[in-house]
Order: C-alpha cells, then sequence, then structure tokens
C-alpha cells in the first residue's frame, strides 16, 4: 500500500508535470511563434518550427491528462472537513479542462491550414494566414475562458489549505491569490480593446508561486493527515 505521504508526493510530481509542460507550451512555443497582427509572419514561423508546434499541441494534452490526478488527489485528503466546497472546486477544474482540451482544435487548425494542398489550391496564402492567425486568437480567448474557471478552484483550494494545519496557511494565501490573478488576467483580457492583456507579466510571478509552492510542498513534504481535522 502506498502511504498518504507518498500519495501526495504523486499529486506534486503530477502538477510540476503540469507546470512544466504548460510553461512550455506558452511560453516557448505559442508566444515564441505568433507574431501579433501580422498573419504572414506567424504564419511562417509555424512552418519553419512545424515540430517545435506539434510539441507544445501535444504538451498541452499531457498537462490535461497529468493535470486530473493532481485535484482527485487533492479531493480525497480534504473531503472529510470541506466536501461541499470540494466537490465544487472538482466540478469546476472539470469543466476547465474540457473547455481547454476541446479549444486545442483550434491551435492545431494552422497546421491543417497551412501545409494541406486542397487549401492551398482553393485559398491564397495570405488568407490561410490570416486564418491560421484568427485560429490563435480565438484559442488564447477560450484558455481564457477555462482559466476563469480555474482561477475560482484556485480560490477555493487556496481557502481550505489556510482553514487547515496539514499544509502551511501561507501556501493557501498564495495558492489563492494565483486564483484571483487568473481571475483578473482573463476579465481584464476580455474587457480591453482588442483584447490584449498589458497587465499579464505582473501578474505571471504571483501566479507561478502560488501554484510552485503547493506544488513542491506536496512533491517534498506531502501532507500530514494527522492534522487534517484540526483547524
Amino acid at each position: 500500500m502506498i502511504s498518504d505521504k507518498n500519495v501526495a508526493r504523486i499529486a506534486g510530481f503530477c502538477y510540476l508535470i503540469v507546470i512544466a509542460t504548460g510553461f512550455f507550451s506558452e511560453v516557448f512555443v505559442r508566444q515564441a511563434l505568433r507574431v501579433s497582427n501580422d498573419a504572414m509572419a506567424t504564419a511562417h514561423n509555424i512552418q519553419a518550427n512545424e515540430m517545435l508546434f506539434r510539441l507544445g499541441f501535444v504538451a498541452d494534452l499531457i498537462n490535461f491528462v497529468v493535470g486530473l490526478p493532481t485535484v482527485v488527489i487533492i479531493y480525497y485528503f480534504f473531503k472529510k472537513t470541506h466536501k461541499v466546497l470540494l466537490q465544487i472546486a472538482l466540478a469546476l477544474v472539470i469543466i476547465q479542462t474540457a473547455i481547454i482540451a476541446v479549444n486545442l482544435l483550434n491551435q492545431i487548425l494552422p497546421l491543417l491550414l497551412l501545409s494541406n494542398d486542397t487549401y492551398l489550391n482553393t485559398f491564397q496564402q495570405n488568407q490561410l494566414a490570416t486564418l491560421s492567425l484568427l485560429s490563435l486568437n480565438i484559442q488564447s480567448q477560450g484558455y481564457a475562458v477555462g482559466l476563469v474557471f480555474f482561477g475560482f478552484y484556485c480560490l477555493i483550494i487556496g481557502y481550505v489549505i489556510y482553514k487547515t494545519k496539514a499544509i502551511p496557511k501561507t501556501i493557501g494565501m498564495f495558492y489563492a491569490l494565483a486564483g484571483l490573478c487568473y481571475l483578473i488576467n482573463s476579465f481584464t483580457m476580455f474587457l480591453s480593446k482588442g483584447f490584449s492583456n498589458p497587465i499579464f507579466n505582473y501578474l505571471a510571478i504571483p501566479i507561478l508561486l502560488g501554484e510552485l509552492s503547493l506544488c513542491l510542498w506536496l512533491l517534498l513534504k506531502g501532507i500530514d493527515t494527522s492534522k487534517l481535522n484540526e483547524e
């Protein structure tokens, strides 16, 4: 039998994979290859780095699959003391995963458009490039929609952690702050002209701090189950 502490460490390891794959696909693929308001440059980058683009897609898929054991394990540990909140949190993260996973079709669409002779015979290159950039823009907004649900998930889990002594309260505060930053990030995009996000760089640090702190605590320390019922 696997001890509870090792189960928590499995969750931490899975969470580390989630963070690594998400960081890779966002920073080294989407941000690196996409050129705002320049469809032809974006199309050229995708075609010149096709394998990198595909790896970003695969990394996102791994992100979603590996992320599910993490949230289920967290649910397993805290459901006895905060069952209703944990059920709501689990529902939120499942919805988030479904939205972003389906939304990945918009990320793979540029490859279908730019590398298929059938489309090249029907549309001009600049038209295909414009459609590809539009698809990536839709993917970006769909991702932001999914992160609204994840933001509320982080707020709930942060509160639950804060209320227990099994994990330091500061980690719960950082995790809740990460959720708040996700919400601010998404709604800033929705409300900004051109769906730009001028404050993302300021939000990235607290988001990373919140998620990485919980991830590393689970991985290195696990959860002290003897304190789960203490508040």
